[in-house]
């Protein structure tokens, strides 16, 4: 029995366009009506995700690679880095690669050396950070612009730390050991008291691997990468297709 819906948003949930079609909306509260919870699970930070939040108003919020759990305005999980090494990696970074972008997050408070803050979709609440003096916070992820997945490893390895890529993107995250959607997931199931054979999972990427076949039902799209395609219990349509929802309606509603 289903009492849990957990989904990724980008190339999952979310059309290529970004957006969410009526007919998904419409299935998951019929999901909801029948008392089953509804959980996002994405790799955007908080405030990237904040309008899809604002329009699905899930029950629960992993955000930010899984290093964050938020339920409405409560922050009931965060796995970060210390002060220190929070520094470390950004001196590491600006180092390898001068000049480079870099984002940091802690909690709902993004940093970034951009100077185009307000022209971003995912982070115009960004808060300006040439990082010329040390930060005072414990980062939960970092991430920086870098050439190849090559020297973004070198990086990770130097400063003992957990490299994240995502598909088509030149963005490398850096989060702690021992963090991730999985291990979130296993802290989600323990704080709604909902056991993970009783959650389905959807999802797209690499990331999701693990979530998919951590849960009792593990869903990919159809345009999934082939790593997840082959993993996952069952295949549905793509993100553009309402595959997730399609698959709701099939086995929820």
């Amino acid at each position: 029995m289903i009492r849990m819906i957990l989904t990724d948003l980008d190339h999952t949930l979310l059309k290529q366009d970004g957006s969410i079609s009526d007919e998904t909306l419409r299935v998951l509260a019929e999901c909801r009506a029948k008392g089953v919870l509804f959980a996002i699970a994405t790799a955007r930070y908080w405030i990237g995700a904040e309008r899809y939040i604002d329009l699905l108003k899930p029950d629960y919020e992993i955000t930010t690679d899984g290093t964050l759990i938020h339920s409405r305005d409560q922050c009931i999980y965060s796995c970060g880095f210390s002060v220190s090494d929070t520094n470390r990696i950004v001196r590491s970074i600006a180092e390898t690669v001068p000049g480079t972008e870099i984002t940091v997050a802690c909690g709902k408070t993004v940093y970034w050396n951009s100077k185009h803050i307000s022209e971003s979709e995912k982070l115009h609440k960004a808060v300006y950070c040439d990082y010329t003096a040390s930060l005072d916070v414990e980062a939960n992820k970092i991430v920086a612009e870098l050439p190849d997945e090559v020297i973004a490893r070198q990086i990770a390895n130097r400063v003992h730390c957990k490299l994240q890529c995502y598909r088509g993107e030149r963005w490398y995250a850096f989060l702690p050991i021992g963090s991730g959607k999985t291990e979130a997931v296993r802290a989600l199931s323990e704080a709604s008291k909902i056991r993970l054979a009783d959650t389905v999972a959807f999802g797209d990427d690499r990331n999701d691997t693990e979530m998919l076949k951590l849960c009792g039902k593990g869903v990919a799209v159809a345009n999934a990468v082939p790593e997840v395609l082959e993993t996952a219990d069952e295949v549905t349509l793509s993100n553009d297709e309402d595959g997730v929802a399609r698959w709701l309606e099939g086995h929820v509603c």
